[in-house]
C-alpha cells in the first residue's frame, strides 16, 4: 500500500513539473487546410523569429500514439496557446460543424484554470476570421479578447505579435512589419534552396511541419 501510495505520488508531482521549454513553447491550435495553410507558416515563422518554440500536433507522426495524448501532452509543456476557431462554422447545407479545435481550447483554460503551478502562468489567444462570429457557436467566450485576422497573413502576424510581446518581450529588436517581411524573405530564400536540391513545387508545399520549421530556424539564425 505504501508503495503505491509512494510511486502514484512520484507521478502525480512529474505532472506536475514544468517542462524545461515551458515558458518558451507555444501550443499552436488551428486549422490544417490548404486555405489556411499561408496563416499557419505565417504564425510559425512570427513566433520562431521571436525566439519562441512552436508546438503542433503535426511536428511528428506516430501511428501509436493517441491524438488526445498528444494534445494534452502539448497543452501541459506550452505556456502560451494560439487556438484558431476560424474552421467551426459549417459551410454547406448538412455539413457539421468540426468541433476540435473548441474542444482542445476547452482542455487549455482547464489546465490553466485547475491545473494549479505552474499552469496559471498559462497566456492563451485565440483567434477567429471575422469579429463577433465566435458568438454564434460558442457563446461562453462572449467578453474575451477575441482577435481576428480576416485571412490574412499579415494581420495574423500582427496580432500574435502584439499578444505575445506583452508576456516576454526578450526577443530580437523587429517590428510585426519587419517580421512580415521577413516572412516574404523567407519563402523566396527557402524555395530558390528547395528547387536547387530538386524538390518539385508540389513536394515544397507538402514539406512536413517539422521540416517546415526547422528551415525557418536556420534561416532566422542567419539574421543574427
Amino acid at each position: 500500500m505504501i508503495h503505491t501510495f509512494l510511486t502514484h505520488s512520484h507521478k502525480f508531482d512529474d505532472f506536475r513539473l514544468p517542462h524545461k521549454d515551458f515558458h518558451k513553447n507555444v501550443f499552436i491550435n488551428c486549422p490544417f487546410d490548404i486555405e489556411y495553410k499561408l496563416i499557419l507558416e505565417a504564425i510559425l515563422f512570427c513566433l520562431i523569429r521571436l525566439g519562441f518554440k512552436p508546438r503542433i500536433a503535426t511536428e511528428r507522426s506516430d501511428s501509436g500514439e493517441s491524438r488526445l495524448d498528444k494534445i494534452q501532452e502539448l497543452i501541459r509543456c506550452s505556456k502560451y496557446s494560439i487556438h484558431d476557431l476560424s474552421r467551426c462554422m459549417s459551410t454547406s447545407s448538412g455539413e457539421l460543424h468540426r468541433m476540435n479545435m473548441p474542444f482542445e481550447l476547452g482542455l487549455d483554460f482547464g489546465c490553466r484554470n485547475f491545473g494549479g503551478t505552474p499552469f496559471d502562468q498559462k497566456r492563451i489567444l485565440v483567434l477567429e476570421e471575422e469579429q463577433y462570429r465566435y458568438q454564434k457557436f460558442i457563446s461562453d467566450l462572449s467578453g474575451s479578447d477575441i482577435q481576428t485576422h480576416k485571412k490574412r497573413y499579415d494581420e495574423a502576424i500582427e496580432k500574435v505579435y502584439y499578444w505575445i510581446r506583452v508576456f516576454d518581450n526578450s526577443g530580437p529588436n523587429v517590428t510585426d512589419r519587419m517580421v512580415t517581411g521577413e516572412f516574404d524573405d523567407f519563402w523566396g530564400s527557402h524555395y530558390k534552396k528547395m528547387w536547387a536540391e530538386g524538390y518539385s513545387d508540389d513536394k515544397i508545399e507538402k514539406l512536413p511541419i517539422n521540416e517546415l520549421m526547422d528551415a525557418m530556424k536556420h534561416w532566422c539564425n542567419g539574421l543574427g
